[in-house]
């Protein structure tokens, strides 16, 4: 049905169509428990805050298993890399998650402020420990990992978890962090009301400008103070490839090479900052659900814009580029992509129609009214 290399863009473009939908849909769930502690100055008002996300939140972070799966599948040799190297980052990853689901059954089981305050603490951590690590891995793809592949193609990590904090990589946790605080507060603006959505407002307007900030330092720094990769051999984009084949040139600025390339690139990094001040617009005119909208559009750009920058690289090697993961030569064979496009081609929409029709069903405003008169149903 389609020759390889289509089915490698294809299933490249599948790849950040699954970041992109993890990131929306579970992006504001996690910047909610980022503001958890914080924005709810009442038991209520908390309570409130969680069950915006209660009937969802599960199956938004769905997507992220999703994401593994189909990495392990068409993408194995990325799946190998990623996850052995990233071990520690991986499981500290895991632990933060698991804080999720106890944190939202287990918080409201007694009235104890003690026990609650815990709770809150737990679930801020569920969502701050998933967005910093998250956030740093995405920085240091950008700067490149330090791994090196042997001749049997096993991969070889030579660094550090703490060497993940490197500036570059905290910069992108602020962009990150930024902006997930952004896309949950203009979904609490959008479902809450009084107060609580007053307290959302503002918290818009100083995460949208330190995310358009930061976001804007870090284009910056990807310039002039990052080193970029391009291939320099010629690699045969139709055919099973050895990583190593290839020769990699690796020097400052070549990150920007592919807008160069292919001008509609500029309309992700553009519309990210254009639509983060959009956001705090829509939000004073009470455009809510347009707010949301051009909240999620924001994230999607942030996305487009590290994978266009990337492309063909999906893991960069920072100690021999030679290495490098790229979208030639790092898929799973032909038969196997072809197996796995049909695969999605049919659930995929089943998914994607549940999902809309979940978010249908539990639309609406929840108020602390809600909460007083469904004490033990609700979160």
């Amino acid at each position: 049905m389609f020759d390889y290399e289509t089915l490698r863009i294809i299933w490249w473009a599948i790849l950040v169509f699954l970041i992109c939908g993890f990131a929306v849909l579970d992006g504001f769930d996690l910047g909610i428990g980022l503001l958890l502690p914080f924005l709810g100055k009442t038991d209520d008002e908390r309570r409130v805050m969680l069950n915006t996300v209660g009937p969802t939140w599960e199956g938004s972070q769905t997507w992220l298993v999703t994401l593994g799966g189909i990495s392990f599948g068409a993408w194995s040799l990325v799946y190998a890399t990623l996850f052995s190297g990233l071990y520690t980052g991986m499981l500290v990853l895991l632990f933060g998650l698991f804080l999720r689901p106890v944190g939202f059954d287990y918080r409201s089981k007694l009235a104890n402020p003690r026990w609650r305050s815990a709770w809150d603490w737990a679930l801020f951590a569920g969502g701050a420990v998933p967005a910093v690590v998250l956030s740093l891995a995405a920085g240091n793809l950008i700067i490149g990992l330090p791994f090196k592949l042997d001749a049997d193609l096993r991969s070889i990590y030579t660094g550090g978890f703490w060497e993940l904090f490197q500036p570059f990589a905290l910069l992108c946790v602020i962009v990150g962090v930024s902006l997930l605080c952004l896309h949950g507060a203009v979904f609490l603006h959008w479902r809450t009301e009084a107060a609580l959505a007053q307290r959302a407002r503002c918290v818009i307007l100083w995460s949208s400008l330190i995310f358009t900030a930061s976001f804007i330092a870090a284009g910056l720094w990807i310039a002039f103070g990052v080193d970029g990769y391009r291939i320099t051999s010629v690699i045969d984009t139709g055919h099973i490839a050895n990583p190593l084949a290839k020769t990699v040139e690796k020097t400052s600025g070549l990150w920007l090479a592919n807008y160069g390339h292919y001008p509609v690139l500029l309309v992700s990094p553009v519309l990210a900052i254009v639509g983060a001040w959009l956001v705090i617009l829509l939000s004073a005119k009470r455009y809510l659900g347009s707010a949301f909208l051009m909240s999620s559009l924001v994230v999607i750009s942030v996305i487009v814009t590290a994978g266009g920058s990337l492309f063909p690289f999906i893991i960069p090697s920072s100690i021999a580029p030679s290495s490098s993961l790229t979208v030639w030569d790092a898929s799973a064979s032909r038969y196997t992509l072809h197996l796995l496009f049909f695969a999605t081609v049919v659930l995929m929409p089943i998914v994607l129609a549940y999902t809309l029709w979940v978010y249908r069903v539990m639309r609406g405003k929840i108020t602390v009214d809600d909460i007083q008169k469904n004490q033990h149903v609700l979160y």
